[in-house]
């Protein structure tokens, strides 16, 4: 099987990449291999190549930038994945587009399923949904996960961000009143191979750890985790910020996204590990020997 992965130089794509290549034929383009603003050469790289699975891990996912830059991110993540939809639908593959919890408003206060209406309220989570509803349009077969607070090795996430400042700081803190669930790229790539036999339906599926927590209970058990892998810190625990302290974002975020991963339990029989473990194995892998 041959699989064609585009941002292969971000989190989830480099995660991806990496754990695939020992098992299938990868591929992995970064941005300076394939610009996907480029439409022009988008469609001459990609019609050259040859694969049977197609995952899109590259967006334009600075949430405030996409405010200042909405034909950009309108660009790169509605009118792209369309034509990478188009082009796999003339190859007869399997397109992966990966989507985000920030389609939602933020106002339900219980796990989001496929079935609920998206309603974004972001120039980012608007043009991702547009992305969304133009790989759904193209092809029946192509599939859409949805992820949450992506976090692992290959770049700095939120929680590799905290656990510097409290090597750094005496005193950190975090948004309290934020709500939503991390997914650990490891286990983005252990789950998604069983959506590669194009026999299993397309169409929308949520992806995340199990549980729901603040940023702020978030860093505090990544704290935790890095004290009992005896990593020493300044800082111990994280101290509490609200949304309407943070007077420098542009973009309004969803209070609430957590995804509900329901339907992933009853299509495959397996229920994703609770965030907190997911994200304790990973300060394991990539701090205890540091």
């Amino acid at each position: 099987m041959k699989i064609l992965i585009v941002g292969a130089g971000g989190r989830l794509g480099a995660a991806l990449t990496r754990e695939y290549r020992d098992k299938f034929d990868v591929a992995g383009l970064n941005h300076a291999q394939l610009d996907l603003a480029n439409f022009d050469q988008t469609r001459e790289k990609l019609r050259a190549a040859n694969f049977d699975i197609f995952i899109n891990a590259a967006a334009f996912t600075n949430v405030d930038l996409c405010e200042t830059e909405p034909e950009q991110a309108f660009r790169i993540n509605a009118e792209a994945p369309r034509i990478l939809a188009e082009i796999c639908g003339e190859k007869n593959s399997r397109l992966i587009h990966f989507s985000t919890d920030y389609v939602f408003d933020g106002e339900k206060r219980e796990p989001y399923t496929e079935r609920d209406e998206a309603n974004p309220i972001s120039v980012y989570g608007e043009s991702k949904l547009a992305g969304e509803k133009n790989v759904l349009a193209a092809q029946d077969r192509h599939l859409v996960v949805r992820v949450s607070w992506v976090f692992g090795p290959d770049r700095p996430s939120f929680i590799d961000g905290m656990i510097k400042r409290a090597q750094e700081n005496e005193e950190i803190d975090a948004v309290a009143d934020k709500i939503s669930t991390p997914t650990y790229t490891h286990d983005i790539a252990g789950m998604l191979p069983q959506f590669f036999d194009c026999s299993v339906a397309g169409g929308t599926l949520h992806f995340a750890n199990a549980g729901e927590c603040s940023w702020r209970e978030y860093a505090q058990w990544a704290l935790d985790c890095c004290q009992e892998a005896g990593l020493p810190l300044k800082a111990k625990t994280v101290g509490v910020r609200k949304l309407t302290d943070m007077t420098n974002w542009i973009a309004r975020r969803p209070v609430y996204s957590v995804l509900s991963s329901a339907k992933y339990t009853k299509l495959t029989g397996r229920r994703p590990r609770a965030w907190r473990e997911a994200v304790a194995d990973y300060i394991r892998r990539s701090y205890s020997k540091k």
